[in-house]
């Protein structure tokens, strides 16, 4: 049971998210430095909306902070975050990271997003990531290497 003393402290309650895991054509990631989390490299991402289904999600999220058309392979990657230092507020996220690959578009970040690269995943690993987003690239790695041996079921 919830205490009133919790609710207090995360007003915003417990928030769900997609965070997109970008692959290109030559099997870079794209990482992006973002305001709220305290300038750390993150992957665009955002909230479910009532109504919407997680895939949809990471398309939308995907095209509204980068530009990219995107299409969703698996998802990677759940876990929750309740109250990262990393997060410019006090948050508590339940969150699935999705892995997309590019369809098309060009990159053009909004304004959540000041900076990108694209990045071998074992590169980005050594980045000054945000909080749980190092756990979602090396499970990335790990959907690749079964994906690439004929075992691609997330565990």
């Amino acid at each position: 049971m919830a205490s009133k003393r919790g609710a207090a402290s995360y007003p915003r309650g417990v928030e769900l998210t997609i965070g997109t895991v970008i692959e290109n054509a030559k099997g870079e990631l794209l990482l992006t430095r973002s305001p709220k989390w305290h300038n750390k490299w993150v992957m665009p991402g955002g909230h479910v909306e009532p109504g919407e289904r997680m895939f949809d999600t990471a398309v939308r999220e995907g095209r509204e902070e980068t530009g990219l058309r995107l299409r969703p392979v698996a998802v990677v990657h759940y876990d929750e975050l309740i109250g990262s230092s990393d997060f410019h507020r006090k948050a508590h996220f339940v969150y699935f990271d999705v892995y997309c690959r590019v369809v098309g578009g060009a990159i053009r970040l909004n304004e959540e997003l000041s900076e990108w690269k694209w990045m071998r995943p074992s590169a980005a690993l050594k980045l000054d990531l945000g909080e749980g987003y190092r756990k979602a690239i090396r499970n990335f790695i790990a959907y690749k290497r079964k994906a690439a041996a004929g075992r691609s079921e997330m565990r």
